[in-house]
């Protein structure tokens, strides 16, 4: 019996850390086809100087090595389908000596081989944002390939699987998301659907995240509703950054004039359109997007025969948000802004959009042009950089210039203020739910009742 390849019983010295990862990697794949370790004195024999694992007639010196190949020929389902058959869970190869299998996707992962440890794992670097709508037969085992991925390249970020596809947004250096992107486009259930372009970029990396999390759920953006009763297949029509400019263009001259038949709708939460959005626009004052579908029930005579312009950050909330407002029946055309804020932004960056643009990560906006639209909620001189308030148990984010952050005027309200002076003396154990008071007073479905000369108006 050959001796174990389980990366727990691997024999000294202690692994890399890329060799730790590797091991990782091979568990979280749960297709560990376990190749044969070749004994030292039959190495030496054989001259096979160095050569620990062999698969499919194949050498390989490092745990590196026969990761990538099982992971790029192995896939998924060859142990399943061994047991299944009864074949022999110790040995990969096939009839021929290669191996078996056509899983649904090839898990492959980038040879980093030729690239320096400080290359990849460089700071300096950019953030990746893209969705894939998609249908994933095994939601589970992508979702441990796209963790593989990223920790095999260093990256940190939120990646989300199901049934209907994936949306991340992940950070490292430039060399990492371009072995990311190169993988994404390269796997058969994405390459046929995405392209170089689907994938947005901003200058980050790593340390824009705290950590990597990947996990499989019902939907790639959390909505509420169950994709199987309103699809991403039902959207609204896609405009490129150039159509949707000359839309809104449009659009604003026709306002100004009170003759629009059109909404333009930024679909994103309170605190993303406060800090920068599209002139004229009607910005829903919700918390989450899982509250889109009650604000358009509850105002349905607002969207009633007309024409919808929507936008979000990337596309990807308009893509489950259009067809939402179209299963409505109420409006007359909706269309999306394709690539979102993101994509608008790299072809007119001193466009109709004005402010900065939110994101979900450690860096909170991104800037294209000068414009400050929000103010200090304090002392209300502008200011749109965002901090998370500072009271231990909150998870608002405030808007307090250095002035009077400097005042210690950092909590989100005056109720958090005075709780956060209360956490250093609170009992051992003690819990402090969150209680703000400007979550309590907020509505959670706004009601609209505007006219769009009102709409150019307040928000330009």
């Amino acid at each position: 019996m050959p001796p174990s390849t389980d990366p727990a019983h691997l024999p000294s010295p202690r692994p890399s850390l890329l060799t730790r990862r590797a091991c990782g990697a091979f568990q979280a794949f749960s297709l560990f086809v376990k190749a044969k370790e070749v004994p030292v004195a039959a190495r030496c024999a054989a001259g096979g100087d160095g050569v620990r694992w062999r698969c499919c007639r194949q050498g390989f010196e490092e745990l590196s090595g026969i990761h990538r190949h099982v992971a790029l020929q192995h896939g998924g389902d060859v142990g399943q389908r061994a047991a299944a058959e009864g074949s022999p869970a110790g040995s990969a190869d096939g009839p021929r000596g290669h191996c078996r299998g056509t899983p649904e996707i090839a898990w492959a992962l980038p040879d980093t081989s030729h690239v320096g440890h400080d290359d990849l794992t460089s700071k300096v670097g950019e953030v990746l944002l893209y969705y894939c709508y998609c249908e994933v037969k095994n939601p589970e085992e992508l979702c441990a390939w796209q963790k593989a991925l990223c920790q095999h390249l260093h990256l940190t970020g939120k990646v989300r699987v199901a049934s209907e596809g994936v949306n991340g947004t992940v950070g490292g250096s430039k060399v990492a998301t371009n072995l990311y992107i190169e993988a994404m486009l390269s796997q058969p259930l994405f390459k046929d659907i995405m392209c170089q372009e689907d994938f947005k970029s901003s200058a980050g990396g790593a340390h824009c995240f705290p950590d990597l999390r990947v996990g499989v759920f019902k939907e790639i953006v959390p909505m509420g509703i169950d994709p199987k009763i309103v699809s991403y297949k039902e959207t609204g029509i896609h405009l490129s950054p150039q159509e949707f400019h000359k839309e809104v263009e449009q659009y604003l001259s026709q306002a100004s004039q009170g003759q629009s038949d059109t909404i333009l709708l930024d679909c994103r939460n309170f605190y993303e359109s406060k800090i920068g959005h599209f002139q004229g626009c009607l910005a829903p004052d919700i918390r989450k997007f899982s509250y889109f579908p009650s604000y358009v029930d509850e105002n349905l005579e607002l969207f009633k025969d007309k024409r919808v312009l929507m936008y979000c950050t990337g596309g990807i909330r308009c893509e489950r948000g259009s067809a939402y407002l179209r299963s409505k029946a109420a409006c007359r055309e909706v269309y999306q802004l394709k690539g979102g804020i993101h994509k608008y932004l790299e072809e007119f960056p001193d466009g109709f959009y004005r402010g900065k643009l939110f994101v979900f990560d450690d860096r909170y906006a991104i800037c294209s042009n000068e414009d400050i639209i929000s103010a200090c909620r304090y002392c209300g001189t502008l200011w749109d950089q965002y901090k998370l308030c500072s009271s231990q148990h909150c998870r608002q984010l405030v808007l307090a210039c250095p002035s009077c952050r400097n005042k210690g005027l950092t909590a989100c309200c005056p109720v958090c203020q005075e709780k956060e002076l209360k956490v250093t003396s609170r009992a051992p154990g003690q819990i402090l739910k969150e209680e703000c008071d400007c979550t309590r007073r907020r509505q959670r479905v706004p009601i609209e009742n505007v006219s769009q000369r009102t709409l150019l108006a307040g928000k330009n």
